[in-house]
């Protein structure tokens, strides 16, 4: 059964906003530049060219993970969006490696800065752009669970963050003279950079490799816990995969065994509505029907059961450690 939620159109949409302000934005840094001559907003113009591409890169994601299933790609195409954020984080520290690499070329020259009082504007204004454009993007990527906008968002924030390093050294070099300060600055937030590129490409790498995401498993599993019904006797091999903005959930459902098919697919399909209705991304699911066996009997909390084997012994909470688990709960 496959839930839908939300759509690709919006987050397109305004993926391309984002790869427009990030041209105007690289303009306006390579202004601020040819009137300083300053090496630090040289690094800062250099680091926006990275966010062009990597909005474009995310522009082309969204626009594959918007495709529909097809014979050679089953489950979509969602997980390009890990493999462009992965690529996406290597680039922002990239972008962090070069942004020292000119600022220890710059203590080394000690150039001089002209014209601070244009260059502080102008670079100042994009910063501001860029904080709001990466905080928007992010709060709609959490909404709309698509890692590309989040990485996005998080990429045009650290820019931000490196391009107000850019802004405090060229105020205080106006009214110090102190030239050096400004490659000091540079060299901080370049090591910033890169550590913020390493966590996006942690987080891709992740989503590569279906690396189980324990927030997402023990929300999941609580709601069952919370909402579960005796007729679920047990629930276990659960298991998460996330393509993008979708996921893609595997479990078994032990059920009565003198259920009619009708019946049992009833009770799963109450599990399945269960999730569906509290998750907000589009899911998928896959539940096995297993029926029960005298080993289930201590664990099945229906009483008036009929052909029940063994007594009652005690319920048995879900929880994230024993629901992945292959095996069957049992009192052992």
């Amino acid at each position: 059964m496959n839930v839908q939620k939300t759509t690709n159109k919006d987050k397109i949409g305004f993926q391309k906003l984002i790869a427009v302000f990030g041209i105007i934005l690289f303009i306006g840094k390579i202004v601020a530049w040819k009137l300083t001559k300053s090496d630090a907003v040289f690094s800062d113009a250099m680091e926006s060219i990275v966010n062009i591409i990597s909005a474009f890169m995310g522009l082309y994601s969204l626009y594959l993970a918007a495709k529909p299933k097809d014979e050679d790609h089953p489950y979509g195409h969602g997980k390009v969006e890990f493999v462009t954020s992965g690529i996406e984080g290597a680039l922002i520290a990239i972008a962090g490696v070069i942004i020292i690499y000119e600022g220890i070329n710059s203590l080394i020259a000690g150039k001089v800065l002209n014209k601070l009082d244009w260059g502080i504007f102008i670079i100042a204004a994009t910063a501001i752009i860029n904080y709001l454009l990466g905080y928007i993007s992010i709060k709609k990527g959490e909404n709309e669970n698509s890692l590309v906008l989040i990485s996005s968002g998080k990429h045009l924030q650290s820019d931000t963050v490196t391009t107000l390093g850019v802004v405090v050294s060229l105020i205080v070099v106006y009214f110090t003279k102190i030239y050096w300060i400004d490659s000091v600055v540079a060299l901080i937030f370049g090591a910033y950079i890169i550590f913020v590129g390493y966590k996006i490409v942690r987080k891709s790498l992740s989503g590569i490799m279906d690396e189980q995401d324990p927030d997402l498993l023990n929300q999941i599993i609580a709601l069952l816990e919370e909402n579960r019904r005796i007729e679920w006797i047990d629930v276990h091999n659960m298991k998460i995969q996330q393509f993008g903005a979708s996921l893609h959930i595997d479990a078994h459902i032990t059920l009565p065994w003198y259920y009619s098919l009708r019946e049992a697919h009833s009770e799963m399909e109450k599990v399945i509505i269960l999730l569906a209705q509290n998750t907000k991304r589009s899911v998928e699911f896959n539940f096995h029907m297993d029926d029960c066996r005298p080993v289930s009997c201590p664990v099945c909390q229906i009483m008036d059961c009929p052909v029940r084997e063994k007594d009652f012994v005690k319920r048995v909470e879900w929880t994230p450690e024993n629901v992945p688990r292959v095996e069957k709960h049992t009192v052992e």
